[in-house]
């Protein structure tokens, strides 16, 4: 599967600029992208974070128009993932069932996987409940089966695992009735 802009059109289609986050929710789709090209085609990080940037991020594409990605966070992705590509993998492996090993995964499950272990990690300042949210519906961009359950299941271990005091204390996000 490529993962082309025409095929997530709902999720990204621009009506002004943008909200922040709108704008944000488009650079994870993005970074994932990103990530799958560099993995698939081999390229370098840099030279692929200077495509996105650019010529793809904020471009209409076949006539349509998207909310154009934050490219701060876009590139932070991108890059931080590339370079803690191997702490992110072993981090991982331990979420995964061990018949399913992180390599025996898809290319583009194996992005978003990346990408939401990396801001986990490194972006303390972002609430893992969301981080976990962003990255199931990137998921849902792509996969109309199990896979986005998959993403839930996978990143809510690993958030647990290097988050657990956050992931203990009620949702900020969600008011009490």
């Amino acid at each position: 599967m490529n993962p082309s802009m025409a095929q997530t059109k709902r999720t990204v289609r621009r009506t002004g600029s943008g909200s922040a986050k709108a704008r944000r929710r488009a650079a994870r789709l993005t970074a994932v992208q990103a990530l799958y090209q560099i993995e698939l085609a081999g390229e370098a990080v840099e030279t692929v974070v200077r495509e996105f940037i650019d010529h793809r991020i904020g471009q209409d594409l076949d006539g349509e128009a998207y909310v154009p990605a934050d490219p701060t966070l876009f590139s932070d992705i991108v890059r931080g993932a590339s370079v803690r590509h191997d702490e992110i993998d072993r981090l991982l492996g331990t979420c995964l069932d061990p018949q399913w090993p992180i390599e025996r995964l898809e290319l583009l499950l194996r992005a978003i996987l990346r990408g939401g272990g990396f801001e986990i990690l490194a972006h303390a300042d972002t609430h893992p409940r969301i981080l976990i949210n962003e990255y199931v519906e990137v998921a849902h961009a792509f996969f109309a089966g199990r896979e986005p359950g998959m993403v839930n299941g996978v990143l809510d271990k690993l958030a647990r695992l290097l988050r657990p005091e956050e992931l203990a204390q009620p949702d900020p996000h969600r008011v009490e009735n």
